[in-house]
């Protein structure tokens, strides 16, 4: 009997015994009918057994039953190896270089082989199920496509004339040594310039965050760096000027006339005129300095707007206002015209031809300077 047979036995056998019981409890049987019963069961139970063991033994298929078939004749598996085939890639030039074992068998073992090349039909069906495969990738991952390569010629599949069956043992995948060199250098600079681009992208942001937000003005600038340095506040302040010149650079003007006497070394003040140069050695020099002419009021009144020596707006406004002056004060206007380097318009007191004083001269007064 079996593990299951068995088990049902006694199950059955229980539930038997505990009817027996359940029965004589209630009829209140006399002793002897209790070991009548238990007799009976035993006897039920071992014919069953018998029985069960009887039809397990026989044979269900006796002799002559069956109809012996002939077994399939054997197929004949063939192989040969092929070395380093260039098979096409995503990229023009650069093939990849397969190496296998091919095995293959007839369709139909018992045709006539004299009247094909299994072989060769073997090695054209792999190698074009290769093609299709490796004409659509790159050339950077061989060895990925190689692995691809082994699953998908892994499977006897028919050439298309249906002669042979045939699939790719041992599938080996390479490329020239050349081209593995040089596509690793295209890989070293396509990394290359992914960083020099990242870093181009951020220096780009960060000149147009400093030109266009933080260094459009003194106080945008000044807002900026005490924002960095807040908890620097009087370092903040002796930095104005200097934030002052940074923001006029940064905007190719002026500093900011509110910002500009913290700018001492960019506006300096007219130097003081030494007197005793004036006066003989014996005399000693005046204690008050004289009134300052009208060129020297003309000259600080362009300082303090901001033009500068040799520019051809300065000297254009200069020239006008030495026209403008030279009906009244000519020497006035001369020297106005001598200090902005402008053409000189009044006819010369020594005598010298026009000619001579209609050159250009470079400003040479100090207090402009």
């Amino acid at each position: 009997m079996t593990s299951g047979q068995k088990t049902v036995s006694a199950f059955l056998s229980l539930i038997t015994g505990l009817l027996v019981v359940i029965l004589g409890l209630c009829l209140d049987w006399a002793p002897w009918m209790w070991i009548a019963a238990l007799v009976l069961v035993s006897a039920l139970w071992a014919v069953v057994a018998y029985s069960a063991t009887r039809t397990r033994r026989s044979d269900p298929f006796p002799p002559g039953s069956l109809i012996d078939l002939p077994a399939p004749p054997p197929v004949e598996r063939q192989e040969l190896f092929i070395s380093r085939v260039p098979l096409p890639s995503l990229l023009d030039d650069y093939d990849f270089l397969m190496s296998a074992r091919v095995r293959w068998c007839p369709v139909e073992p018992l045709a006539n082989e004299q009247l094909i090349n299994p072989g060769a039909l073997a090695t054209e069906c792999v190698l074009a199920r290769a093609r299709a495969i490796t004409a659509g990738l790159p050339p950077f991952r061989s060895s990925l496509v190689q692995h691809q390569l082994s699953a998908a010629l892994g499977v006897m599949a028919p050439d298309p004339g249906e002669h042979v069956l045939a699939m790719a043992l041992d599938v080996e995948l390479s490329l020239k040594d050349e081209d593995q060199e040089r596509l690793d250098r295209l890989a070293a600079i396509r990394k290359d310039e992914a960083v020099w681009e990242h870093q181009r992208k951020y220096e780009q942001n960060k000149r147009e965050y400093l030109g266009n937000d933080v260094l459009t003005t003194t106080g945008s600038a000044v807002v900026w760096w005490l924002a960095r340095n807040d908890d620097h506040v009087e370092k903040t302040v002796k930095d104005i000027g200097l934030l002052a010149r940074l923001s006029s650079a940064a905007n190719d003007r002026e500093v900011d006339e509110p910002f500009r006497h913290l700018v001492a070394e960019a506006f300096p003040p007219p130097p003081e005129r030494d007197w005793t140069m004036d006066v003989p050695d014996a005399e000693e020099p005046p204690h008050e300095q004289p009134d300052p002419s009208h060129a020297d009021v003309f000259a600080d009144f362009f300082r303090r707007m901001g033009f500068r020596p040799g520019e051809d707006e300065g000297a254009l406004i200069a020239d006008q206002v030495a026209m403008a002056v030279a009906s009244r004060d000519a020497v006035t206007a001369d020297e106005i015209r001598r200090r902005f380097g402008v053409r000189s318009m009044v006819p010369p007191s020594n005598g010298s031809s026009p000619a001579a004083q209609t050159d250009e001269e470079e400003p040479d007064d100090p207090d402009y300077a």
